[in-house]
């Protein structure tokens, strides 16, 4: 659930009806897939289930290719919507015209991997769904909010499959502290989406508002509704929502049609580590991942993807019991000698039940990639993720993942880990100690005269008329003017002509006028 906003203008005109009251709509201007949603796709290959998946599980049914990697007649997609049975109808235009493209041509990897995730995670989101008597298609929610992917977080700080924000979690009773987030807790956190979802149903009585409502909250549902003078139809309020959530809904529909249709575009799940049958073991003392680990023969990696919720390997159990999920052999391995299991190694992990030390957060340190060696890059001040990226011939994606990066930060020492062919290491190990002009001149850019002169700029000369300030991590124009009588952020910025108050980096040195 991502609450942003955004402001776009499109014109839309009714051009017929098809089927089950389905609304067919063209629009002047299409819309494009949003950035988070390319980015969510991005990041999926990065899993680790689905790193070590093995090869993709086909079907014995020949599909020509030519056909189903290719876009198909308007009439073809709406044909196949209006005959999915279910209690949504599903609208066909433009926008979900773009993003069955996405799906069925431009990701087809992903989305064969989140065919073969979804044969793990459906049954639990069709279990919930079935036991409130919702539409069993609200599964594919998770599939344009996290990809399927349990332990995603989005740069508003929504977490989990279901991507709830921390006080939606809350409501919702899912407990989140330091050793726990039950917003990833597949099932947990599906059983507090279909709780959301009823109760927004109950609000709209309209299966499209009530997608838009959970991506941008009810408040600016209700905004919408009021500023297109009462209509309560998606489309109709379309211009008055904001803008990511206008393309959640075509999403939304496109998700639906591509995994109901995923064997007519040639599209088959790829099989992912993750077991067909799991099953829980409820722990009542508390239990290190390692401890299971090393008793039963399973990689941590593994416990992991299995109980994403616990943050720190670490299932704190002792004032109440928590699941532990595992794959059903496991399960019943575990039972057999769950005391062993217990005491193995326990002075080592935990002293009176409590942590011998407290860890860092865990976060997966992926391995080297096949054919691949290692080099370091240290950041330089001016640096930015996506050059870098472009600099070492990397997705951007691909970089913030090996090196835990979120919402592209990143800081001057900073050393990054990259992944090159082992045939090009000495290549890539020089553009550590180049300058900024030589590591654009290998991606075939030039380099201004007066982007050069700012980024390999003379050494700085003081003036006695003058204070200067050395710029620190964490200052801003604000913080730094408080500390001089007289002087505002204004001025500073007019001194040192800086037409951005914002763009100061540690390092940089301020004029500041002495007082007189």
């Amino acid at each position: 659930m991502w609450f942003r906003k955004g402001l776009v203008t499109i014109t839309l005109a009714v051009v017929g009806l098809v089927g089950k009251g389905q609304t067919v709509i063209t629009d002047t201007i299409p819309d494009t897939p949003p950035p988070y949603l390319e980015e969510c796709l991005d990041s999926l290959v990065n899993q680790w289930y689905v790193t070590k998946a093995t090869n993709m599980v086909l079907d014995t049914i020949p599909v020509d290719p030519t056909i189903a990697k290719s876009a198909l007649p308007d009439s073809v997609y709406i044909q196949r919507l209006s005959d999915i049975n279910s209690p949504i109808h599903y609208t066909f235009n433009s926008k979900v015209k773009s993003y069955i493209e996405l799906y069925t041509i431009k990701r087809r990897e992903q989305v064969q991997s989140m065919l073969g995730l979804s044969e793990y995670y459906f049954p639990m989101f069709e279990e919930a769904l079935d036991a409130r008597q919702m539409p069993l298609e609200l599964k594919y929610l998770p599939i344009i909010e996290s990809a399927l992917n349990p332990k995603a977080y989005s740069r508003a700080g929504a977490s989990g499959l279901w991507q709830f924000m921390y006080y939606t979690g809350k409501q919702y009773g899912l407990k989140i502290d330091s050793y726990v987030d039950e917003r990833r807790d597949p099932y947990l956190s599906s059983l507090a989406a279909v709780d959301f979802l009823d109760d927004l149903y109950a609000i709209y009585k309209d299966w499209f508002l009530v997608i838009a409502a959970y991506n941008c909250g009810p408040g600016n549902v209700n905004k919408a509704i009021r500023r297109s003078g009462g209509h309560r139809d998606f489309w109709k309020i379309y211009y008055h929502l904001p803008k990511e959530t206008r393309g959640y809904v075509p999403a939304f529909i496109a998700a639906t049609y591509t995994f109901v249709y995923a064997n007519e575009h040639n599209l088959y799940a790829k099989s992912s580590e993750l077991p067909v049958a799991s099953d829980t073991i409820m722990v009542n003392q508390p239990l290190h991942f390692k401890q299971v680990s090393e008793m039963l023969n399973v990689k941590v990696d593994y416990l992991r993807e299995l109980n994403p919720q616990y943050r720190r390997d670490v299932v704190p159990a002792g004032k109440k019991p928590y699941a532990l999920r595992l794959a059903f052999n496991h399960a019943s391995d575990f039972a057999a000698i769950e005391d062993t299991i217990y005491a193995h190694n326990r002075d080592k992990y935990f002293t009176n039940g409590q942590l011998v030390s407290t860890p860092e957060y865990t976060k997966y340190t992926p391995s080297v990639p096949k054919g691949k060696a290692t080099v370091w890059y240290t950041v330089k001040s001016g640096d930015a993720v996506g050059l870098i990226a472009d600099w070492y011939d990397v997705r951007t994606s691909d970089l913030r993942y090996w090196n835990n990066i979120r919402r592209n930060l990143i800081k001057s020492g900073q050393k990054l880990a990259i992944y090159v062919p082992k045939n090009k290491v000495d290549y890539y190990k020089k553009i550590n100690s180049m300058s900024y002009t030589e590591k654009q001149r290998l991606s075939g850019k030039t380099v201004s005269t007066n982007t050069t002169a700012k980024k390999e700029a003379k050494p700085f000369v003081e003036d006695n008329n003058y204070i200067y300030y050395t710029v620190r991590s964490g200052d801003s124009l604000w913080s730094i003017a408080k500390k001089y009588s007289g002087v505002s952020n204004t001025d500073i910025m007019n001194l040192n002509n800086l037409s951005n108050g914002s763009k100061i980096s540690p390092g940089q040195k301020l004029k500041i006028k002495r007082k007189s």
